[in-house]
Parts: structure tokens; C-alpha cells; sequence
């Protein structure tokens, strides 16, 4: 009996050796190399000291713009914001430049500017232009915040516990990994809100009490409160007192926002779907009142009385073909219509003022209509002024502050007979 059960254990011992030893010579690796985006990080302590006044500089890569108090306010995308004194518009002055990583968007009320610098919000004191203080600052206000990147190349190497990601680095990277699996590492994708994420992290790639943006703004103020959108998402700020910025409840939203306008005390959304309005009643926390749906497109909006405007243009980010301007009718909020659309080239940006209506057609340049008769707006173009890269416009008593690919452009339009380029800052290229 004892020979016999020495024996099994014996042969079992042999079954369990040979298992173990043909797993091992089954598991097989390979050394793999491929490009990649490789994080540049800056660490949160130097991040979060960046903010300063510098000299003035010229524009390179100009974004969105602000006006308040006679001062233009000029983004540089992701580095800042140049400082310009308007009160000649037909000769501005860029005063200084205020560094913040990561700007894309501010907003200003009373002598506080608000702007994200990638994941936190800062309040700059602006009550002397030329020197700018930081004095209130919200961690990690807009989370996982990523510059642009290449996006025909996976990421490789993302960890948010590293610093902030400032940049990106396309690299050769080698690693070992089990045959036949391929690199672990991942691409930029995008959920069914549009919602971009890497792996399982979702990421974001006149004298009054507020200033005027451009309809591609993020951000805007009404009375006590900013207004963010971010991804699917409203963001709330209490901004009552500042230094002590509250954060308030978010407000979580069924597509993917791109830009924010406050008409009326509502608040109207462009998503790449459609245009939402929110209503301010209780501005803590915004309330649903409607959407008007389109087709997939880029889509900012701008309202005066009973009619918004709405852009609709083709782009790789907005997943439509689509290049339009719908006008659409809000005399019932809750139940917005559409009146007529109308062709266009690739419009992005636009404004309005007395029924004078702006529009930035892309490459195809600024366009100026008397939008007094909705149906008829292509009939009564004003101007057109072909030669101009256009990305976004403030339009002001009679005066036109237009942002583009080769600077910012100003314009009198207080006669509409003759409207005339009274003014250029260009864009300088080192």
C-alpha cells in the first residue's frame, strides 16, 4: 500500500513539474519599439509660482479675446495673456504680457481676471494692467487638462501623480512585452458625449462689472458667479469674494459643451450637437430649460431678442461636414425652432450688434450682414473682407475687435457705408 501510494505521489509530482516547466516555456517575451507621445511635466510647486507679469512681446499664437475698460485682453494659446491698452483703437498698445501656463480662457469682473492655467483656476488682481498679482488661486479646478497632441501616436508614460503634463515630446520608446500582445500603451479616444479620455482617465485636451468675450469663449460671469463648461460638464464659481473663490455644484450635462454666452439672465451653450439653454434664476445652480439638436458640428451662439446665431462648421474635433449659420428662433426658451440656414465656407466665430451680424468665415474671411430680416440674410450682405484668417470677433459701439490666424484687427463700423480697418497688431513669428 505504502509502495503504491509512493508511487502516485511520484508520478503526480512529475505531471505538476512538466505543467509548470511547459508554462514557463510558453511565457515568451519580445522587445518592441515604436514612437510615441511622451508627457513634458512641470512639477506642481513650479506650476502653481508660474503666474507673472513679463514685458510685453508680440503675438505668435493669438486665441481668444477679451474686452474691458478701454483694455483688450489677448490669449496666447496655453502660455498667457497680452496686456493691450485699446483707449486709441486706432493705435493699440501692448502694455505687458501675464504668463499662465495652460491659458486658453479668461473672464474679468470689477479688477479681477479669471483664467484656467491647465487643471486650476486662477484670479489675477488687474487693478493696475501693468502690474497683475495673483491672489486667489482653485487646485485642480478643470482635472486632467492636456496640451494638444499628436494624435497618430499613442501616449505613453501618463501619470497625473508626476506633475502637470505641459507638453509632449514624440519619442522612440522600447519596452518588453509578452509576445504577440503589442505595446500597452493608448490613443486619445472619445466616448459617445464626445468625452476624450487615454485609458480609464478622462481628460480635457465698457466700464461695467464684467467685460465682453467673443462667442468661443469657455467662460463668462454673471452677477456673482463664473460659468465653466468643460467637457460634459457646467462648472459653478462663487466669486462673490475673491480671494475665497467657492466651489460650486456641477452640473453634468448629456453632450460635450465648447462655448458658453449669457444673454438675459440664461445662459446659451454650443455643443457639438446643439444649442442648450440654461436658466440664472438661481444662479448656484443653473437650470435646464431647453436644447435645439443639429447634426454633429462645432457650434458656438450668439442671441439678441428673440433669435440666436448659430455656427455651424466642419472640423476633425467636431466629427461633421457641416458649414453653416442657422437662425433660430427663442421667443418660447422651451421650445426653440429653427427659422433658415445658410451656406458657408468654415465659420467659426461671430457676433452681433443692432442686427448687424458678424461672422468669421474661416479662410473665407470676415463677413458683415443686416440681419434685420432673418429670412433674407444672404441678400443683404454689408461687407466682406476676404483677405483675413478669422477665428473670433467682439463687436462694440461701432467698433469691431476681430481675431485671426495673423493677429487682431480692429475696425469702425459706425458707418455702414464705409467700414474701414482703423488698425493691426500682427502676428511676429520669431
Amino acid at each position: 500500500m505504502k509502495t503504491h501510494f509512493h508511487h502516485l505521489f511520484e508520478f503526480s509530482f512529475i505531471i505538476l513539474s512538466l505543467m509548470i516547466f511547459s508554462g514557463c516555456q510558453d511565457k515568451t517575451y519580445e522587445e518592441i519599439s515604436y514612437k510615441a507621445n511622451v508627457p513634458v511635466y512641470m512639477g506642481f510647486a513650479e506650476f502653481r509660482s508660474a503666474v507673472k507679469s513679463t514685458p510685453a512681446r508680440s503675438l505668435q499664437n493669438p486665441g481668444k479675446i477679451y474686452f474691458k475698460d478701454n483694455y483688450l485682453f489677448i490669449n496666447e494659446f496655453n502660455e498667457g495673456v497680452h496686456v493691450v491698452d485699446n483707449s486709441n483703437p486706432a493705435s493699440p498698445v501692448i502694455i505687458n504680457f501675464i504668463e499662465i501656463p495652460g491659458n486658453v480662457d479668461i473672464a474679468i469682473r470689477n479688477n479681477v481676471l479669471y483664467a484656467d492655467s491647465y487643471i486650476d483656476l486662477v484670479a489675477i488682481d488687474i487693478s493696475n494692467p501693468a502690474n497683475p498679482v495673483e491672489i486667489d488661486r482653485v487646485a485642480d479646478a478643470f482635472p486632467n487638462v492636456l496640451p494638444p497632441l499628436d494624435y497618430t501616436f499613442p501616449v505613453y508614460g501618463l501619470d497625473f501623480a508626476k506633475g502637470v503634463v505641459i507638453g509632449w515630446e514624440t519619442k522612440e520608446v522600447t519596452e518588453v512585452v509578452d509576445q504577440g500582445t503589442g505595446y500597452r500603451n493608448q490613443y486619445l479616444e472619445f466616448d459617445g458625449l464626445g468625452v476624450p479620455a487615454i485609458g480609464s482617465n478622462e481628460v480635457s485636451i465698457g466700464p461695467s462689472a464684467t467685460g465682453i468675450s467673443g462667442s468661443m469663449a469657455r467662460f463668462t460671469i454673471s452677477s456673482d458667479y463664473m460659468y465653466a463648461v468643460h467637457n460634459n460638464v457646467l462648472k459653478v464659481f462663487n466669486i462673490a469674494t475673491t480671494p475665497g473663490i467657492s466651489t460650486g455644484q456641477e452640473v453634468q450635462l448629456d453632450r460635450q459643451v465648447e462655448t458658453i454666452f449669457p444673454y438675459n439672465n440664461k445662459l446659451f451653450l454650443g455643443t457639438t450637437t446643439g444649442m442648450m439653454v440654461y436658466d440664472l434664476n438661481s444662479p448656484a445652480t443653473p437650470t435646464f430649460v431647453s436644447v435645439f439638436t443639429h447634426i454633429n458640428s462645432c457650434d458656438p451662439v450668439v442671441v439678441e431678442g428673440n433669435l440666436a446665431y448659430v455656427t455651424l462648421r466642419s472640423g476633425t474635433q467636431c466629427n461633421g461636414f457641416t458649414n453653416q449659420l442657422d437662425v433660430v428662433d427663442i421667443s418660447s426658451l422651451t421650445n426653440p425652432f429653427l427659422i433658415k440656414s445658410y451656406p458657408l465656407f468654415n465659420p467659426h466665430g461671430l457676433g452681433i450688434d443692432n442686427h448687424i451680424l458678424f461672422i468669421c468665415d474661416g479662410d473665407a474671411g470676415l463677413k458683415i450682414y443686416d440681419a434685420t430680416d432673418p429670412m433674407n440674410i444672404h441678400m443683404n450682405q454689408i461687407a466682406h473682407f476676404p483677405d483675413i484668417k478669422t477665428y473670433d470677433v467682439i463687436p462694440v459701439n461701432g467698433l469691431l475687435m476681430l481675431i485671426g490666424a495673423d493677429g487682431i484687427y480692429q475696425y469702425d463700423y459706425s458707418d455702414l457705408t464705409n467700414i474701414t480697418l482703423i488698425s493691426q497688431i500682427p502676428v511676429k513669428l520669431p
